[in-house]
């Protein structure tokens, strides 16, 4: 198919791209370069431009035929959705349905939606299932909802295909070593940890150790970028048109602030100090996936679905990219 990668620079749309790229799809990069990386972009792929121009992305997709749409580009920081709301209904929801109504002139109408565990906000029941009531909390959370919801409206108004794939901790690199995660500022766990084996930072804080869990630390599923690929490459071929799917993306597996330190310890080899801090306001004490729905409709199984190797494959990353991208 020809497929064109919103965000495609960036950490989980890099290596979904690439991995459309080696299964022989013909695949295009659309991104603004705003978070995401040149280097990491497909050679010879890369489109630079903004989702709000919707006169580009509708000559795009005619130029290129384009079949169907792979759609990562958003701003993802939940805290930071907080203080500036704006900046995320302009990014999250203005762009995304311009890129929408882009498709619906071009004729391009299926869709494969990067959403996000925030839409369900503070869980009743863990592990979380498809059923969890979506009550966000933040606006990170509602943006995401507010066009999966917009995607079930297009899907059975004009017959689009869509998917709005829940991902809960995106982790790890790509095995080969040149394809990893490079944020500014970085909020991920595993990364931080890291950051500080190669010196980057002076230890790692514990946002709380009296959470009701084992340790007294947050728990959360950390799920492998590539097995996040892979699910989305399995829903492209899944979708049939006027449906929607919305599915949970997760090991089902939870571990816990204190138990990630410790993995990093194991395989640096580095002692990364750590301290307990305040717990930050929002944080729940556990998120876990039920993924069962994508395994079955999917046919999706994550290959990493233990912790060290998770990190292993982001401390070849990080260890020999200490620099990033170096953009």
């Amino acid at each position: 198919m020809r497929i064109l990668v919103t965000g495609g620079a960036g950490y989980v749309g890099s290596h979904t791209a690439r991995l459309l790229d080696r299964r022989g799809h013909e695949v295009w990069v659309y991104d603004n370069l705003s978070q995401g990386h040149r280097g990491a972009a497909l050679k010879g792929r890369l489109i630079e431009g903004e989702l709000v121009d919707r006169a580009k992305l509708e000559s795009l997709l005619q130029a290129k035929k384009i079949e169907a749409v792979m759609h990562f580009a958003a701003s993802a920081l939940v805290g930071e959705s907080v203080v500036n709301p704006a900046k995320y209904y302009q990014n999250n929801l203005v762009a995304s349905l311009s890129l929408l109504e882009a498709m619906r002139a071009a004729g391009t109408a299926r869709l494969v939606f990067s959403s996000t565990t925030a839409t369900y906000g503070d869980p009743r029941k863990v592990p979380i299932t498809e059923d969890e009531p979506q009550q966000p909390i933040n606006p990170y959370g509602f943006t995401k909802l507010a066009i999966e919801h917009a995607l079930r409206d297009y899907a059975r108004a004009y017959g689009f295909a869509c998917a709005a794939l829940r991902y809960f901790n995106a982790a790890g690199a790509s095995p080969d070593g040149d394809l990893g995660e490079d944020h500014d500022p970085e909020s991920h766990l595993i990364s931080l940890v890291l950051q500080v084996a190669l010196g980057q930072r002076p230890r790692i804080s514990i946002f709380g150790d009296d959470y009701p869990t084992p340790d007294g630390t947050c728990i959360r599923d950390y799920v492998h970028v590539d097995d996040l690929a892979t699910a989305h490459l399995a829903a492209l071929e899944r979708l049939r048109a006027g449906e929607t799917i919305q599915l949970n993306l997760g090991t089902g597996h939870g571990h816990s602030v204190r138990e990630v330190i410790e993995a990093c310890r194991r395989v640096t080899g580095h002692e990364i100090p750590a301290d307990v801090a305040d717990r930050r306001p929002g944080d729940p004490p556990k998120l876990v996936a039920d993924s069962t729905r994508a395994r079955q409709q999917l046919d999706w199984q994550p290959r990493y679905m233990e912790l060290t190797p998770i990190v292993e494959t982001a401390w070849r990353w990080h260890s020999s990219h200490p620099a990033g991208y170096g953009d």
